[in-house]
């Protein structure tokens, strides 16, 4: 029986238009000429990791710092616990909404 190679893609390069070999990678290039064959996906990629290691805003969190006392801890431990149900609530609803509108 004859053994058949995995399936392979090739993608047109958008700046000199040659197919290259695609591994569906957001940082393959081109067999020709070495440019990003999806450099609009690698871009984006990079965003969202350059977001997700930014630290959260002030506002969406309350901070607790070290120095604070047992009591203080103790309140905003309660507030933060408060904000973090909210969003939460916020993102099911939103979530909900989504998926009624199909």
């Amino acid at each position: 029986m004859e053994e058949h190679a995995p399936l392979s893609a090739s993608k047109k390069c958008p700046h000199c238009g040659f197919w290259s070999q695609w591994q569906q990678h957001s940082n393959d290039t081109c067999e020709r000429c070495g440019q990003l064959l999806d450099p609009e996906r690698n871009r984006s990629e990079q965003a969202q990791e350059h977001a997700r290691n930014e630290p959260l805003p002030q506002f969406m969190l309350m901070e607790i710092k070290p120095g604070d006392g047992p009591v203080l801890r103790f309140f905003k431990t309660i507030i933060r616990g408060g904000q973090l149900a909210f969003g939460a609530t916020v993102s099911f609803i939103l979530w909900f909404l989504t998926m009624l509108a199909g």
